[in-house]
């Protein structure tokens, strides 16, 4: 077929609707509300496709790799703060969106949204504000070993080799280590870590890869989020999960955030994306999601899952990330001292 005929025969199925024009490259007459998002396009793309065709406003959007997702956005946006392309950031985590609050690069927003959203997971002025939560969970090749505390426990009191550990300088890892500098301080936190190193813990580029690992059995247990291990779960794959406890049974519960850039020239648009994500709505279609993720916001026990009401009983005692700023910015610090030539 030549060119010109391939072409035809396109426009002939977009006339007939067997085919349609993808979401993201329809025209309007409004200019595209650009988002930087964190969030794996598996999920977040689908959410944001229903805003568009909701509200009428297109979207462009911006995803960044597995290994550095939200470091790089964040990088990103900051590069960009004289001429900002991204409207709204959509970012997996909490961190990155306090930091680019302390350097004033952060529109304050507090939409019907807010007030369901609990004062531990928002910025009291609205900067930025949470939903939709992970935890940080132990994850356990059932064939290799108990999918207990205790079996855990006597684990890392030996060889490592076999437990696996995204690297900490990226995505929730990094909020992982952040939590233990503030509990434990840094030389804890640095003490810590050597050990591990030492006693040779496998580390890897992502959470997705310590999931990978401990699903085939090439590692027997593994730090990651709960959305990675939904997925090995759903692949009918030997794994099981326990909470990651602080040893005063806080847990780590990391939200994705949502926030308005500075100097948005639609700033409209960007309010009602904002309203759009924090909605009871959108939280329960993430709940309902293959990643299972937790709503933070009042939502009726009998809309959610049982899977989903255990990682809420669990996330009920969480570690609160709004005071991690200090010990957020010393710990990157250390960080890039140990990752970055």
């Amino acid at each position: 077929m030549t060119y010109r005929g391939a072409i035809t025969v396109a426009l002939l199925l977009l006339a007939t609707g067997l085919v349609s024009v993808p979401w993201y490259l329809r025209e309007r007459g409004d200019p595209a509300l650009v988002v930087y998002c964190a969030s794996d396009s598996f999920y977040s793309e689908k959410q944001l496709r229903a805003f568009e065709e909701q509200t009428g406003i297109p979207v462009q959007v911006e995803w960044d790799t597995e290994a550095t997702k939200a470091l790089g956005l964040i990088q990103r946006i900051i590069h960009e703060k004289d001429h900002p392309r991204c409207d709204v950031f959509w970012n997996n985590e909490q961190l990155g969106a306090m930091d680019l609050m302390a350097r004033q690069l952060l529109e304050p927003y507090q939409g019907p949204g807010f007030e369901r959203i609990p004062a531990t997971y928002k910025d009291p002025d609205g900067h930025w504000v949470g939903f939709a939560a992970r935890m940080r969970v132990w994850i356990v090749n059932t064939e290799r070993m108990p999918a207990q505390l205790d079996a855990v426990a006597d684990v890392l009191a030996h060889d490592l080799s076999r437990v696996a550990i995204a690297k900490p300088l990226y995505g929730t890892t990094r909020t992982h280590y952040s939590v233990l500098w503030d509990h434990w301080g840094g030389p804890g936190l640095q003490n810590w870590h050597a050990d591990w190193r030492a006693r040779n813990a496998f580390e890897v580029l992502g959470n997705a890869t310590v999931k990978n690992r401990v699903a085939s059995g090439s590692c027997d247990l593994g730090l990651t989020d709960t959305d990675d291990y939904f997925v090995a779960k759903d692949a009918d794959r030997p794994v099981a999960m326990l909470p990651f406890r602080l040893d005063d049974g806080r847990v780590i519960c990391i939200p994705n955030t949502v926030a308005i850039i500075k100097g948005t020239k639609q700033l409209a648009a960007a309010r009602k994306l904002v309203d759009f994500l924090l909605s009871q709505e959108t939280e329960l279609a993430l709940s309902r999601s293959v990643s299972r993720q937790i709503p933070l916001g009042p939502v009726a026990p009998d809309m959610l899952s049982d899977e989903v009401k255990q990682l809420m009983t669990w996330a009920s005692n969480p570690y609160p990330l709004a005071d991690l700023s200090d010990a957020s910015a010393a710990c990157l610090d250390w960080l890039l001292s140990e990752y970055v030539p």
